[in-house]
């Protein structure tokens, strides 16, 4: 089995990537404005990149493909909101906190979700409400956007340092996508997620009824069935289409696609073509290594990255 490739990059589409890539250094310190293989890139300190192609007009971010957004772990999810509340160049996203209104800019600023579903159904808020059960105030998620796309991204907190952390993603089918992660690109489940049983013939499965909140509609978010993958120490993590019209292509959108790093890359496209998975583009040269595009199971662009 070929070793699980690494996460290299998330790939921006911008009309300013100098802008871009200021704004994002503003607002993680961590981060620093370079180039890789010629193109701009803003460095995370896990050794992880966002990568930028100038367009000549603001890219599209509709129809929704399979990338909703990325995110940063922080140190202090709250005092970072307090911090960016009054600045100028973030836009607020505030969260619903129920279908009737009412919204905070972090999730711990509402009730605590129970488990791990990152929210409560309407009868799980009614009894947190019966219950006189208080935010924690500590860590929770927040959402935020800005930089000449407007882009959404997520933090989240308190960990040990600032970086890199993750992209959230839809699928069509969440379990089915994990086995697909697992098959083709032997990525492992993410931690604390769990894959006992789950077979190609009993993965399909309908999306769960109940809308759960806090969420950024005001209708509420559906968040079962939900799975993700690893590499390195960033996550996948997916909920299912939240929609009822088709994830589309996420090439040429704002988002275009994400980078793995490989360190055999004639090995990786033997095993794909051999598996069947659709391959968009290549192999071509990136710089002075060499690339192939794939589609993943949702439309996603997925870039293997020759690293050696």
């Amino acid at each position: 089995m070929l070793p699980t490739p690494g996460f290299h990059h998330l790939h921006l589409n911008s009309v300013d990537p100098d802008a871009a890539i200021g704004f994002y250094a503003r607002q993680f310190p961590s981060t620093r404005g370079g180039t890789w293989e010629g193109i701009k890139a803003l460095y995370s300190p896990n050794d992880v990149m966002i990568l930028f192609d100038k367009v000549d007009r603001p890219p599209p971010t509709a129809p929704q493909s399979a990338i909703w957004h990325f995110g940063w772990h922080v140190t202090d999810a709250p005092a970072t909101v307090a911090h960016w509340r009054e600045r100028g160049e973030l836009v607020k996203r505030p969260l619903f906190t129920t279908d009737e209104g009412g919204t905070v800019l972090i999730s711990s600023d509402t009730w605590p979700s129970i488990g791990a579903t990152l929210g409560l159904t309407r009868a799980q808020i009614a009894e947190a409400k019966a219950n006189g059960v208080q935010p924690t105030r500590k860590g929770g998620f927040s959402y935020w956007s800005g930089g000449p796309e407007d882009a959404l991204f997520e933090i989240a907190g308190d960990y040990p340092a600032e970086r890199f952390n993750h992209v959230h993603m839809w699928q069509e089918q969440p379990f089915c996508a994990l086995l697909w992660y697992k098959k083709h690109l032997n990525a492992p489940v993410r931690q604390g997620f769990s894959d006992t049983e789950l077979m190609e013939a009993n993965c399909r499965v309908e999306r769960g009824a109940d809308r759960t909140w806090p969420a950024l509609n005001r209708d509420g978010m559906f968040r079962t069935p939900r799975a993700g993958v690893e590499f390195g120490d960033v996550v996948l993590t997916w909920y299912m289409n939240q929609g009822e019209e088709p994830l589309a292509p996420s090439r040429g959108q704002m988002q275009d696609h994400i980078g793995l790093s490989v360190g055999d890359l004639d090995a990786w496209i033997a095993k794909l073509r051999d598996e069947g998975v659709a391959i968009l583009d290549g192999p071509y040269a990136l710089g002075d290594t060499r690339a192939v595009m794939i589609e993943g199971p949702s439309r996603e662009g997925i870039e293997l990255v020759e690293v050696r």
